[in-house]
């Protein structure tokens, strides 16, 4: 019966169906963005992978904000003040951290190796020289492909973090502050995790296709591709954090 039902598991099922319809969203328009690749294919999967984890934030952000701060009876506050980094998850939120260190320094190094195309429009391939031939190889995460991942890891990082706030302060039992801050930062995983795999990506392809990669080469295998599976471990973790109803089966 609805009137067996209180106002607050209402309200925690509705932030629920808010991060589900945020990724039901992204996917929609994942779907869309990979339609209009015309000649290019590389910029809307830029563009749909940086959709869909903008679209995870905002359906997470969504579903906080329909949970109203609980009125609560007046008590004796303490005299520890509280802080973000007390509700975050203690192990993944510097791993993500790291991670968006990571995507900031692969592009930097992208944009500054990167060469104009075949058709020279800047930013898109890498030159590769191998026995007086040079190829231009791409997609290469210059100046092109790194504004929008850049764009879109500032907007949504100032979004959770500006929640990560405002949950940490406004009145509530720890516990649903934990659980919503776990949520958020879920969220944000998910747009940093999605992006550095993309850069990877983009990285391990060229060197993929160079033959003569020599040295550096290896030494770029051996770095990107273990950030690569950290970027699907933390991926995982991050939908499985979104999805799960802790706010739904706590108390």
């Amino acid at each position: 019966m609805l009137d067996t039902v209180s106002p607050e598991r209402l309200l925690a099922r509705a932030d629920l169906c808010a991060r589900w319809a945020g990724l039901a969203l992204g996917f929609v328009v994942v779907q869309q963005l990979l339609t209009m690749g015309g000649d290019e294919l590389a910029m809307p999967f830029v563009s749909a992978v940086t959709a869909f984890g903008l679209c995870a934030v905002g359906g997470v952000l969504l579903g906080d904000s329909l949970t109203p701060a609980p009125q609560e009876a007046v008590r004796t506050a303490g005299l520890a003040p509280r802080r973000v980094r007390d509700h975050v998850p203690p192990r993944m939120a510097p791993l993500l951290v790291f991670q968006t260190a990571c995507i900031v320094v692969l592009l930097t190094i992208g944009a500054a190796a990167a060469s104009p195309d075949r058709s020279g429009r800047t930013g898109r391939s890498l030159a590769v020289t191998c026995s007086t031939v040079t190829r231009h190889l791409g997609p290469w995460p210059g100046l092109y492909y790194a504004a929008p991942v850049l764009v879109s890891l500032t907007l949504g990082t100032a979004a959770c973090v500006w929640s990560l706030r405002r949950i940490a302060h406004r009145p509530g039992d720890n516990q649903q502050r934990h659980d919503r801050s776990w949520a958020i930062t879920g969220a944000w995983g998910l747009l940093v995790s999605s992006q550095l795999l993309l850069v990877v990506g983009m990285i391990a392809r060229v060197l993929f296709y160079s033959k003569c990669a020599g040295m550096l080469g290896n030494v770029t295998a051996l770095v990107i591709y273990p950030l690569g599976l950290l970027s699907l471990f933390a991926l995982g973790w991050s939908l499985f954090t979104i999805v799960a109803p802790r706010a739904v089966d706590d108390e």
